[in-house]
């Protein structure tokens, strides 16, 4: 850590805006390749206390989220997934880690139209997979998805098991013909590791540090090298350029409340497509008008995320399982259905609990939500989204 009070300006070799899954990885890639690394983090360390386990703090409450003020397209306010700590949104996810299939990097038709191809391929990406699977502590089984590409390596650590339930569960898919496998999970669950498998760990921060998060993988790792370095609790407002609009001569940010400048000779933006695309548009000057890098006026724009939806299936038995998060089916992923298209992947939530199911139907009686819970599997539906140039990000 740097002590950033003692000067209005900071210099460093390489200045990363964010240490979340994307800063955090590139700084633990550059720690040992001579450079000066600046980590600029706008919040701190998620405080490990008892809240970190409550589901009414998490999900009620929103404890970690941010508060700034965001409206949807209808000009209403919300509270996003957004959580400004060291890790990001990391700190909370559910340590879900698959890789993207082979076909995802290709032209691909969906109900909503057609996904262009991307400029590499998953081959190109294989072997940086199988390095983050190794750094993530990726627990999987290979071949057990029906879709998975190929791979140079095995899984680092052995699959999740099944609780009971759950593995009749999966006897039942089989039955039927599907192909259920098992979840590639970033836990650490290795010998002698610290996972308790309990049932606080999606949408969670984990107060025993088993979650595999940016935090806990590369961020403080990337610590441990001189070369590296953070600044927490510095929001950043704008890059600056200089006359001609070509280079940039500074980061603005806010610690506190004072101002200070970091001048790097590279910036990396990392805060994340919404935070990362509102420092872009407030970083607008005279050769910029309307933002850095924006001239084509697509900063912003054709903003894209999963479909996801919640599904509770209800059985008469109580459903006795802690960590359930170990299952997924890949069967309609792409054109193996009735539909034309690739209908989406599927996989299991961690297991809710009442207090979760009170955030969305908070009129509903507790006495019945702990009922459902009680006897629910549950769900993670998720389907694709494609680019829309009105489905945007932009700045009141």
């Amino acid at each position: 850590m740097i002590d950033p009070t003692s000067t209005a300006t900071i210099t460093t070799d390489i200045a990363i805006i964010g240490s979340g899954m994307g800063g955090g990885t590139l700084a633990y890639a550059l720690r040992n390749h001579g450079a000066k690394v600046l980590i600029v983090e706008r919040g701190d360390y998620l405080p490990r206390e008892p809240q970190n386990w409550s589901p009414r703090e998490i999900f009620v409450a929103k404890r970690y989220r941010t508060t700034d003020p965001y409206l949807d397209g209808r000009g209403k306010p919300f509270r996003p997934s957004i959580y400004h700590v060291v890790g990001g949104c990391t700190k909370v996810y559910g340590a879900a880690l698959p890789r993207f299939r082979r076909e995802d990097f290709g032209i691909l038709e969906s109900e909503d139209g057609v996904s262009p191809a991307w400029p590499i391929t998953y081959d190109e990406l294989e072997p940086y997979y199988a390095e983050a699977e190794r750094l993530f502590r990726v627990h999987g089984t290979a071949g057990t998805d029906p879709i998975e590409g190929a791979r140079s390596t095995p899984f680092p650590y052995p699959a999740v098991p099944h609780e009971p339930v759950i593995a009749e569960v999966a006897d039942s898919f089989e039955r039927q013909g599907l192909r259920p496998f098992s979840l590639p999970l970033g836990i650490d669950l290795r010998e002698g590791g610290t996972c308790i498998r309990c049932k606080t760990c999606d949408g969670f921060p984990c107060m025993v540090d088993a979650k595999s998060d940016a935090e806990m993988c590369v961020t403080r790792p990337a610590l441990e090298s001189p070369n590296v370095s953070m600044m927490t609790g510095a929001n950043a407002i704008a890059l600056r350029t200089d006359p001609t609009g070509r280079s940039i001569t500074g980061l603005e940010v806010d610690l506190d409340g004072s101002r200070r400048t970091i001048i790097a000779s590279t910036y990396v933006v990392a805060a994340g497509a919404i935070n990362s695309t509102a420092l872009l548009l407030r970083s607008a000057s005279d050769r910029h008008p309307n933002g850095l890098a924006n001239s084509t006026g697509l900063v912003g724009r054709n903003y894209m995320a999963h479909i996801n939806s919640a599904l509770m299936a209800i059985r008469p038995k109580t459903n006795g399982t802690v960590f359930q998060k170990t299952l997924a089916l890949n069967d309609w992923y792409f054109d193996e259905s009735n539909s034309r298209v690739g209908m989406g992947h599927a996989q299991l939530l961690g297991k809710l609990q009442a207090d979760m199911l009170t955030a969305a139907v908070p009129w509903a009686p507790k006495r019945v939500l702990s009922e459902l819970a009680g006897r629910s599997v549950d769900w993670y539906l998720m389907t694709e989204d494609l680019p829309d140039p009105e489905n945007r990000v932009s700045l009141d």
